[in-house]
């Protein structure tokens, strides 16, 4: 199995895509403009605690009040209230913890209104992002992620990950990192930790305990509110969460951000250095990698598989709704229930992908096809479950119910990625589709213009959409060759899977836009 991450960065974003074995699983997009990222912590002031939803709004500088429940408190929180107060006033020099007295935790059952108060200084963290008409859901329960370890402030417990299955290493984890975590902080002990040895879980503590440290020292002088700990970007972000040694390459086309990752790479893996690549190619690096045409192909309602087999994506209010259909696909199955299980098996792979690709939360309802067996519902169900074994977010999955239905609820942190892929027919509502005459007139105006110009003599290439590419190519004499004759000159047809139907750009062959 090979894994690739290809970064494409623009002047106001960066995207982020995953391939396993060549599919794409992930897609992610870091925009300049988003100042409200999971894992962000803020210093923040209570607006009003409100009894009747036992929660409080909370002033984190968005425009919707973040919305703070007495579950995400935590059960230290009157320790952090005494802390923050200290360190704000300058009462506390020492930020390890080491010697800061603790105090009772809050009653589990407890109500908002006896543990804060409204203008209270309080330190929260971003644990889901602005979506739609909501503010940001925060926890006052600090956390700071590493790539092995995440450390919790003013606590003592140490936990392991369940995904790490032998309960001897779960133990060896745990004598090791109770000898070497700094008072005052608990620690949660990742999946990627298990055979690691004891510096390498040391050396990032260290580095999760100087970001608190860093972090404490920015209370003193801060405003209401402000952001006072940033989350990794999202390129480390994504690595510190994704990476293990079944990566084969990771393709990036700024110059800055090769020598971010580089250098992150070189941290917590230096002998996978070696597979982080500048790309360079004239071809954008998302057509070079095959990521526009699976994007065109995976989003919007419907999701093509093999063979005719397809999947219908329904999005409510409420819930998103996913209806498996077998399509035209034939097969060589001697009843209709073995073809059930066939596409079933085949939707349920789909599904896990579209789930992560899409980063679709809430409750999910899939209708696989009808299937009278109970071993086969069972196979279904344990394939969905190994499937998405892989998906970071948390997510519980039901067994087929009577009516032959799966019900999936998967955390929800970022808004929904939703790409727009379907186009307006061009010659009207309706209408064939075909290449317009109105644009191959401008397009021949267009060169005509060139080759009158001062490109005449250099190589034009004609970026254009893979259906219009197609007719200019098509027939004999074709359009392409009716130029050759006409300017005694080439024009090179690249296909752009990213380009809508009437775009195109002519280029010379520095890849420099001429008109």
């Amino acid at each position: 199995m090979n894994r690739e991450l290809i970064v494409r960065s623009s002047s106001d974003a960066v995207d982020f895509a995953l391939l396993k074995d060549g599919k794409l699983i992930e897609l992610h997009k870091d925009e300049d403009d988003n100042k409200f990222s999971v894992g962000d912590i803020f210093l923040a002031k209570i607006r009003k605690p409100v009894t009747g939803l036992n929660a409080a709004f909370v002033n984190v500088g968005y425009e919707k009040d973040a919305f703070l429940h007495y579950h995400d408190l935590g059960p230290q929180l009157s320790s952090m209230l005494k802390f923050i107060k200290k360190a704000r006033t300058g009462k506390v020099k020492d930020y390890s913890l080491k010697d800061f007295p603790f105090e009772k935790d809050i009653d589990k059952n407890g109500s908002i209104n006896e543990v804060i108060k409204a203008n209270q200084s309080l330190l929260v963290q971003i644990v889901k992002e602005p979506i739609s008409t909501k503010g940001p859901r925060i926890s006052s329960e600090l956390s700071l992620a590493g790539r092995y370890l995440v450390m919790v402030p003013f606590s003592d417990r140490v936990s392991v990950s369940q995904k790490i299955g032998s309960k001897e290493e779960k133990d060896r984890l745990i004598r090791l990192v109770k000898s070497i975590k700094p008072k005052g902080f608990g620690v949660i002990i990742r999946t990627v930790a298990e055979g690691k040895k004891v510096a390498e879980l040391d050396k990032d503590l260290q580095n999760l305990f100087s970001k608190w440290i860093t972090m404490c020292k920015r209370l003193h002088r801060a405003d209401h509110p402000s952001k006072v700990l940033v989350e990794l970007n999202r390129a480390s972000s994504i690595l510190r969460d994704v990476f293990n040694d079944s990566f084969t390459g990771i393709h990036v086309d700024d110059e800055t951000l090769y020598n971010q990752i580089k250098d992150y790479l070189h941290e917590i893996a230096p002998q996978k250095e070696s597979i982080v690549k500048l790309y360079s190619g004239s071809a954008p690096i998302y057509e070079k990698f095959g990521i526009e045409r699976q994007i065109k192909t995976s989003f919007g309602r419907t999701a093509s598989m093999s063979r005719g087999a397809y999947l219908v994506i329904e999005h409510t209010e409420a819930l998103h709704v996913i209806d498996v259909n077998s399509g035209n696909r034939s097969n060589k199955a001697k009843n209709q229930e073995d073809t059930a299980l066939e596409v079933n098996l085949l939707a349920a792979s789909e599904i896990a992908r579209q789930l992560r690709l899409r980063d679709m939360g809430g409750i999910i309802v899939i209708d696989f096809i009808d299937m009278t067996k109970g071993d086969h519902r069972r196979k279904l169900f344990d394939h969905l479950r190994e499937e998405m074994k892989d998906d970071r977010a948390k997510h519980k999955i039901l067994p087929p119910s009577k009516f032959g239905l799966v019900q999936i609820t998967r955390q929800r942190v970022r808004p929904e990625m939703n790409i727009k892929t379907s186009e307006e027919n061009p010659n009207g509502s309706g209408k064939e589709v075909e290449a317009p005459i109105v644009l191959i007139d401008k397009i021949n105006s267009d060169l005509e213009r060139i080759m009158k110009g001062n490109h005449k003599d250099k190589g034009i290439i004609l970026n254009i959409h893979p259906f219009i590419a197609a007719y200019l190519n098509q027939g004999f004499p074709s359009q392409r060759f009716k130029w050759f004759l006409e300017y005694k000159k080439w024009v090179k047809i690249q296909p752009r899977d990213a380009y809508t139907y009437l775009e195109y750009r002519f280029k010379n062959k520095d890849g420099k836009t001429i008109r």
